[in-house]
This record gives structure tokens, sequence and C-alpha cells, in this order.
């Protein structure tokens, strides 16, 4: 029997009753789903080619938050915006190099993030050479004062990225170390594995008393070269131009989009990665194929039906340049519940492997997401959970984490570089992790366990 109107009105008041946990078989459904998925490349496409390079608080950037608005209320989320912020903006100039003598030839090389500017004419200078950080470190300053530096490393292609971690530093520390020794300028053989003569930028960091001095990357087969030519007991004399510019605080912003969940007290699951990119190539895999996947993964989530937590897209900006936009959106929403924060920043090639950060409370969260990865060649790794430029302010305030984690053999090939374009993506890799991501939000999003605040073990241990 049909109720009568006023039963209906008071039936309709009530609260709706909470959706069963999504089950193992409806977990897989979406999984395999997604291994046919063309949203990401959809995405992945249309932001390299639409936009190009989005370097962080420039036009380019800005060009890009109003497309991913756009293209995120296309697909179909809910309350999408823009959360803006100021940050000081670097911009690239001219950039020339070469040998000047014993051996005159021209060297490739791309100015670092934050570099200072050499005079109109350029600085030209002798090179002293440092096989690695650690001796530039141990050098007295008298051997530096007024030269070139040059520095070296050892890094290498790994599956996990693991050489990145400690050779980077030559780029991210190497230029104020050089500077506070008095160097003219300095320059490191690129924090790369390709063997093309591409030069991967990336930022480096003045503090504050130090002066910013010309710093560039050159290329894996020009570094080398460099060395051999130093090698031969001469005098080595380079020219260098460097004409990049710090042009004051501009604006960047953080693109965000929700898939609002049943139960607002169940906190939030936060993904992304970030938006902009280095001004050389177009950003593909780093990090246009990031949002990407996670959007696509989110999509096929709210397709499926309203989870229990609330999903939360964000494509932050500013990341490259010392990850402003994480810090942003940590400040912003820190009176919010965020049950859980994952990030894809590490191009678009397989994931082999995930690590959790759970409460014990949580323990059956990752026996479940074992069991929904596995189909993928998916493994499960014994790591403390947390990595992300992007999340981690936020995990820094006690937050849960999941890793996802994608091959990265070839990633610091293109990293950085004018190689960082389109053709490097491998579609059948990016459904791959868009298929990982989906079965891991349809187990995180809906799970019926609480997933409270996690003790993530100290720095340094």
């Amino acid at each position: 029997m049909p109720l009568k109107p006023a039963l209906l009105l008071a039936a309709l008041a009530l609260p709706l009753p909470a959706m069963a946990q999504m089950s193992p078989a409806q977990v897989a459904k979406l999984r395999d789903a997604a291994l046919k998925d063309e949203i990401a490349w959809d995405i992945t496409e249309g932001l390299t080619t639409e936009i190009g390079p989005r370097l962080a608080g420039t036009d380019d950037e800005a060009r890009a938050r109003t497309w991913a608005v756009a293209k995120l209320k296309a697909l179909g989320f809910s309350n999408v915006r823009i959360e803006p912020y100021q940050m000081p903006v670097w911009v690239r100039g001219e950039e020339k190099a070469s040998i000047v003598a014993p051996f005159p030839q021209q060297l490739h090389l791309a100015a670092l993030g934050n570099s200072g500017a050499t005079p109109a004419d350029g600085v030209e200078g002798e090179v002293v050479y440092f096989p690695t950080l650690a001796d530039l470190e141990a050098a007295p300053a008298a051997s530096v004062t007024g030269k070139i530096v040059f520095v070296s490393h050892a890094m290498h292609a790994a599956q996990d990225g693991s050489s990145y971690g400690p050779f980077g530093q030559v780029r991210r520390a190497g230029p104020a170390i050089a500077s506070r020794k008095g160097a003219a300028a300095i320059l490191i053989r690129s924090i790369g594995t390709d063997y093309h003569r591409n030069p991967h930028t990336g930022v480096t960091n003045f503090p504050e008393g130090v002066a910013p001095i010309p710093a560039a990357a050159l290329s894996l087969p020009d570094a080398e070269q460099l060395e051999r030519v130093l090698e031969r007991g001469k005098p080595v004399r380079v020219k260098l131009l460097l004409t990049p510019r710090q042009i004051g605080t501009r604006e960047s912003g953080n693109v965000i989009a929700e898939v609002p969940g049943r139960d607002p007290k169940a906190g939030v699951v936060l993904i992304g990665g970030h938006l902009d990119s280095w001004d050389l190539g177009t950003g593909a895999i780093d990090d246009a194929s990031g949002v990407a996947i996670t959007a696509a993964a989110a999509k096929r989530i709210m397709a499926a039906g309203r989870p229990r937590r609330t999903i939360r897209v964000v494509w932050f900006g500013a990341e490259e340049v010392g990850g402003f936009g994480g810090i942003a959106y940590a400040k912003a929403h820190a009176g919010e519940r965020h049950a859980l924060a994952a990030e894809s920043d590490f191009g678009a090639d397989r994931v082999w492997k995930f690590d959790t950060a759970l409460p014990a409370s949580a323990t059956a969260v990752a026996d479940r997401l074992q069991t929904a990865l596995a189909p993928l060649g998916i493994t499960r790794g014994n790591a403390v959970a947390g990595d992300g430029t992007d999340i981690a302010p936020t995990l820094a305030q006690g937050v849960a984490a999941v890793d996802l984690s994608q091959d990265g053999t070839r990633y610091f090939d293109y990293h950085h570089t004018p190689d960082d374009t389109l053709d490097k993506i491998d579609r059948a890799q990016l459904q791959q992790n868009v298929a990982a991501w989906t079965a891991m939000l349809a187990v995180v999003a809906d799970a019926p366990e609480e997933i409270g605040a996690v003790t993530r073990p100290a720095a340094g241990h």
C-alpha cells in the first residue's frame, strides 16, 4: 500500500541508511574496468597540448588552473574551486656556456630554479672540480673563491628512484655551499640518468643571508665531456651566461574538486598531484599524468555510487619550486579531519608495490588492499607510507597514508628536461595506474573501520 502524503514526507525526512561496504567482487569489477580507462589519457593529453609548460606563479600556470576547473566540472566533480595564495616567482632567461680553454667548445646546460644571474656579458673563470658534494663541502674556501665550481655525482637508475634523494642534494644544497665559499658560479652534473644532451633543471635554495650565484646543470654527456677535459691536467676556463630573474610575488593556487561522502564524520581522503611543471618540456610525466591518474580514479568511484568518505582531489600549484601548494593547503584545511592522504608524482609507469601508514584500528584495510591490488602485479611493501611533497605538510599532522609506488627505472631519463613530453606516456601503464588507484579508493574511501591519526617515525630513523 502506498504511503499517505504525510507519512511519505516523514519518511523522506529520515536520514538515508548507510550503504553497505563495497564487496571484494565490486572492488574487483571497478578495478578491472579501469584497465580500459581513457579519462587519464584525455586529461594528460589535454593539459600538455592546450596549456603546455606551466611554470609556477606565471600566466601559464594561471591558464592551467582555469583549464583544470573547466575539466573537473565537466567530469562531474562537486565543489570545484581555486584556493589562491601568494609566492615568489623566478623565471628563466638566456642560457649559454662554453669551454674557453684549453679545448674550446659549447656546453649544453639549464639554469636551476632560483639561480642568480651573471653580468650581462657573462662570467668567465677557472673551473675547480669536485667529484662529489662531500668533496665540495670539505674544500677550503680559498680553493673555491672567485672560481666556477663543477660538482659531479654517481646517480643511477633504480625502480624505486632511491638515488634521487641523496644525489639530489648536489642540486638542492650545492649552489648555496659554493656561494658561502665565495664561488663565482656553479655547474653540476644533471640529476638524471639519461645520456641525451638534455639538461635537467630543478629548484635550488639559497638560505637567507646567502647570495644567489649563477647555478646551472649540464647535460650528462656535457658533464662527462667536461670531466674528460679536466683529466688532461691543464687549467680549464669556462664562460657562462645566465640571465634569470626574480620577478616578485605573484599568485598561484590549488585547484580542488570533490566526490562528496555520505558520512561527514568519517574524514576526507586527500589525493592528487601537482598542476605546475618546469618550463623546459610540457610536464607530461611530471605531473600531468599524476593529476590525471588520481582524478580518473576518483571519477570512477563517483560513477559507482557515493562512498562513505569524501574524496578530495587536489591539483596542487607550485610544487616544483618549493612545495608552496602543499603548504598552503595544509594551513587552509588544518581544522578538517583527514582520514588518509596519497599522491601520484612519479610519472606514469606501472605501480609495482604499495605501502601503508595506518593506525592499528585499520589493519584490515591494508589486508583488503593487498587482495585488491595483487591481480595488477602489485606487491605489499614494508615501508612506512608518506611519500609526496604536496601531501607532506598534511601528513605531518598525523594523517594516515597509502603509497602506490610507480616503476621509476626510466623516470629520471626525462624528469625536469625538454624531453618530458606526451610521447613518454605508455597508455597501458597509465591505465594500470588508474586501476590501482581505483581499487585503492574503493577500499579506503568506503572502509567501515575508523582511520585515525598515525604516529610517524622521527626524522632520520
